[in-house]
């Protein structure tokens, strides 16, 4: 990637910039993703956190004001970001916040356990909860050589 890729929320008072490509993009089909995003899924694309900026607006938090911290716009309320204090140096960006999210489909899917029976995703890894930590140096590597 060799600009910046820029975003925002539904009505444009929340915007962002990422500088990196992603580490990985991802679909999770998990009940609570389902009902924030108010799809069969939510998308990912996830960043180094220093890669990415908001700049214009200042989230609130929403979701379950809990772990992990989903971030949204305060004026029309769309989940933009997540992010989590067991991994503090990285972002969780919903791909389709960004102003052409056609590069950033999902390379892995999560949480398959709750999907709905019809919803598909071209990813190419699949797992009913989450990937084992073990697996996300070979996952992180095929990402990238992809």
């Amino acid at each position: 990637m060799s600009s910046t890729i820029t975003g925002s929320c539904r009505c444009g008072q929340l915007c962002f910039s990422v500088t990196t490509a992603p580490i990985m993009t991802s679909a999770c089909h998990c009940t609570g993703c389902r009902k924030m995003s108010a799809s069969a899924y939510s998308l990912s694309a996830m960043f180094l956190a220093t890669a990415f900026t908001v700049t214009a607006g200042t989230p609130v938090i929403g979701g379950m004001h809990a772990e992990p911290v989903h971030h949204f716009c305060p004026h029309c309320m769309t989940w933009v970001y997540t992010t989590f204090a067991a991994m503090p140096d990285l972002v969780n960006v919903r791909a389709t916040m960004f102003d052409d999210a056609v590069d950033f489909p999902p390379f892995i899917e999560t949480c398959t356990s709750e999907k709905l029976p019809w919803a598909t995703t071209p990813a190419r890894h699949s797992y009913g909860k989450f990937p084992d930590p073990s697996e996300f140096p070979s996952l992180l590597a095929e990402f990238a050589a992809a």
